[in-house]
């Protein structure tokens, strides 16, 4: 990338100088796309100097022997200007020396700083020649910065606030490493419809080195920051601007005007706007998408004003600009509608990635060059008659050297007709009054003095005056001598201070250069360390979601296992429970068949004569006669039925458990069928139900739910369900259950006898009974 500053310079800022110190405004500034050499081109670099420091020196270069002194020119805070007189600049001088506080900016007599003195060119100063010497001048030097559609004034020193310290970017350090963040400024209008930054500390400086001091200090604070295209993006607008004020002297050349509204005040915007840049390349994130999305939004803004001021005057319309739309439009209205020149600098990267965005830029350079404005008539300078400054230097010049060539005392003894020169001087009036009482004896005085002098000159000898010569050209040049001597000295003392001031210039520019390193090196450290705690916090945040991971996975595993343990334990119940039905089935049929082969050999012993009667039976295989389930779990119990034999007998059948005491709610849904079976479960003292209810709930101690299902066998399964009544906290009515009863109504095979119905009812009870098999039993008996 190539840079040719110098020209440049020449033929774009040079004159916004000339017309500054003629009172006429001026704005320069830098645009193009992020990473093009903008702030290079505004501010240099050591060795090469930008736009700003040279505008400074050729500035200062020629109105420097013209500066007013500090504090006579004062900002009245409505963007202009008031006169202080001798007395009160004075005490205001002397109260900015007493505030130790306050940190003194340094002088215009002062040495050149070595690194400021790198960035201007190494040329003779330049200086314009056609400057008024009858007025003095004032520089004022501000610096603000255009953030998010906000102003912040970058030379403001922000208080320090012990109860909420904080930090948002551009803050001044204060103790502990804290932050005040500075507080937004507003837009004005003065009284000749300018816009102005109320509020604006504007800082009086007398020097090139004491304004780019000043340009340094608010440069420190300006955001930027580390982006995919540039490693020190700016985030921000900045305008440095320069303030002249000028008012003419009075007619002894000697003191300025004391009249407001004589004093002449024009302005120099100097602007570096940040680069326009797209987030797909930058891939910016969080605050720097929405710093990138403002700034975008600010420069289409300034690219949409100037495309209606184009139209306006191509077309003849009188559509308004929106200049409102942004704040550095807003702020540079004046300039767009004529109130001064604009010069823009179009910045451009040769990257071949850059092509796109560097094509809208010089399409929009090439519309503005179209676009003309018409500017106001030039106020001239109001001053008195020119060259009063000169004359009064020519005339003080001039009475200096008649009185050292009268005083001279090495005219005196060249010639004896020389002493006549020390004769008092006659004045030089004119007689008109003879009766004149004070010309007159002045005359006779002055005469008189002159006639003795000369009698005493005519009395002495050549010799007498001949010695008196000598002796005084003796005493002359012995003056001489040590006079000689003396300047040896002072020379050889002058050359080891040159030397000296040479070595220190040495140092104090390798010091500097030093130090710019350093806070390049410190700028970048931090940008690493930045990185390294984003870094830091990713990673931190990626193992916090890894140990989470690794957390959620063993619990998964648990809850997997726990499951599965689960399912296990449900199918071994499940195998075991369907082994059981099928051995009790082939049971059941094995039973069958021996049933069968007796009453065929029953059949067989009638037909040869023989009567047996059965008195024993073949052992009856073992089957559960009860299942129980309880909330805890479930169980199921088998247990065996006991062979009898002889005649069958009917013994007491015993009730179910809920032929207690207590009272029942009999929850007998309406979808339930009457099976007719031998055997019913009896409840004396129940409330039936075919919905449960609270009140009923609450006259009872059991409940009991009678629920039907269609067994694997095809046939129909009544289910007990068993519980106990408790009232809850809340005055409700609760249910806790704890047995469940199976009765199951079975149907046997059909038998050879036709006319035979046989009926099985099977009640599966918690402990061993022989009812079942007694009823077999009975049955048996009378088939035989």
């Amino acid at each position: 990338m190539f840079y040719i500053l110098f020209p440049l310079f020449e033929d774009v800022a040079k004159p916004l100088i000339e017309d500054l110190i003629h009172c006429k405004n001026g704005l320069l500034f830098t645009y193009g796309v992020t990473g093009s050499g903008k702030t290079f081109t505004m501010t240099g670099s050591p060795g090469e100097g930008g736009l700003l420091p040279r505008s400074l020196d050729i500035l200062f270069n020629t109105i420097g022997p013209f500066q007013a002194k500090r504090f006579v020119f004062k900002p009245d805070e409505k963007n202009g200007m008031e006169i202080q007189g001798q007395v009160d600049a004075l005490l205001e001088r002397q109260k900015r020396d007493s505030q130790q506080s306050v940190p003194k900016t340094p002088s215009s007599r002062q040495k050149a700083d070595p690194e400021f003195a790198d960035m201007i060119s190494s040329e003779e100063a330049r200086k314009f020649e056609n400057v008024d010497e009858d007025c003095c001048y004032s520089v004022f030097v501000s610096y603000i910065e255009i953030y998010n559609n906000y102003i912040y004034d970058l030379l403001e020193d922000a208080q320090f606030d012990p109860i909420r310290p904080k930090w948002l970017g551009g803050g001044t350090p204060v103790r502990n490493n804290e932050f005040i963040a500075p507080q937004s400024k507003i837009l004005r209008e003065d009284q000749n419809h300018n816009m102005y930054v109320a509020g604006c500390t504007e800082v009086e400086v007398k020097s090139t080195e004491e304004a780019f001091e000043v340009f340094w200090k608010g440069q420190k604070k300006r955001r930027i920051a580390n982006t995919e295209l540039n490693r020190e993006s700016s985030r921000s607008h900045s305008v440095f601007t320069v303030k002249l004020a000028q008012a003419p002297l009075d007619a002894d050349g000697d003191h300025i005007l004391q009249d407001k509204n004589q004093v002449n005040v024009s302005q120099l915007c100097l602007v570096d706007l940040a680069g326009s840049e797209r987030t797909s390349r930058t891939r910016a994130e969080g605050s720097r998408l929405r710093e990138a999305g403002n700034i975008n939004q600010s420069l289409m803004t300034l690219r949409t004003c100037m495309e209606v001021l184009r139209e306006n005057q191509i077309c003849g319309t009188n559509k308004m600009v929106p200049y409102r739309d942004s704040k550095v439009t807003h702020l540079f209205k004046n300039y767009f509608d004529g109130e001064g020149k604009v010069r823009m600098i179009v910045c451009v990267n040769p990257k071949a990635d850059d092509y796109d965005e560097t094509m809208l830029v010089l399409r929009f350079a090439e519309v503005t060059q179209e676009v003309e404005v018409a500017r106001p008539i030039d106020r001239p300078i109001c001053g008195l008659a020119a060259g009063r400054r000169h004359r009064n230097r020519a005339f003080k010049d001039e009475l200096s050297s008649r009185l050292d060539e009268r005083g001279d005392p090495n005219n005196a003894g060249k010639s004896p007709s020389n002493l006549y020169c020390f004769l008092p001087s006659l004045p030089n009036f004119e007689l008109v009054d003879p009766a004149d009482d004070q010309s007159l004896p002045r005359l006779i005085e002055i005469l008189e003095r002159r006639h003795r002098f000369t009698l005493i000159c005519f009395f002495l000898t050549a010799n007498t005056l001949k010695s008196m010569f000598q002796q005084f050209d003796g005493q002359i040049n012995a003056k001489e001598t040590f006079l000689h001597a003396q300047r040896c000295k002072l020379s050889e003392k002058e050359k080891v201070i040159l030397s000296q001031k040479t070595e220190l210039e040495r140092l104090e520019k390798k010091s500097k250069t030093l130090e710019y390193k350093v806070d390049i090196l410190q700028k970048t450290t931090d940008m690493y360390e930045q990185d390294k705690r984003s870094l830091r916090q990713e990673l931190e945040t990626r193992d916090q979601r890894l140990q989470r991971e690794l957390t959620d996975r063993k619990r998964m595993e648990q809850r997997m296992q726990g499951m599965v343990t689960d399912t296990k334990f449900k199918w071994e119940k499940e195998c075991e429970r369907r082994v059981n039905a099928k051995q009790l089935e082939m049971q059941n049929k094995l039973w069958v068949k021996d049933e069968k082969l007796k009453q065929l050999k029953a059949i067989v012993t009638e037909s040869s004569g023989v009567g047996v009667f059965p008195t024993e039976r073949p052992e009856k295989p073992e089957r559960p006669s009860r299942e129980r389930d309880h909330n805890v779990g479930q169980m199921r119990s088998a247990s065996p039925s006991p062979l009898h034999t002889g005649l069958p007998v009917h013994p007491m059948h015993r009730r179910s458990h809920s032929a207690g005491g207590e009272k029942w709610v009999d929850h007998k849904p309406s979808s339930n069928l009457d099976l007719d079976t031998v055997m019913q479960p009896i409840l004396p003292n129940a409330i039936k139900v075919s919905t449960p209810n609270e009140k009923a709930l609450s006259k009872c101690q059991k409940y009991v739910l009678r629920h039907q299902e269609l067994a694997s066998d095809g046939e129909i399964e009544t289910k007990l369900i068993k519980g106990n009544v408790f009232k809850t906290r809340g005055g409700g009515q609760a249910v806790q259950f704890t047995d469940i009863e199976t009765l199951k109504h079975e149907c046997p095979t059909a038998s050879r006898f036709p006319s035979f119905i046989c009926f099985c009812f099977s009640r599966k009870r918690g402990s061993g009974s022989g009812d079942g098999a007694a009823h077999m039993e009975d049955i048996e008996n009378r088939v035989s």
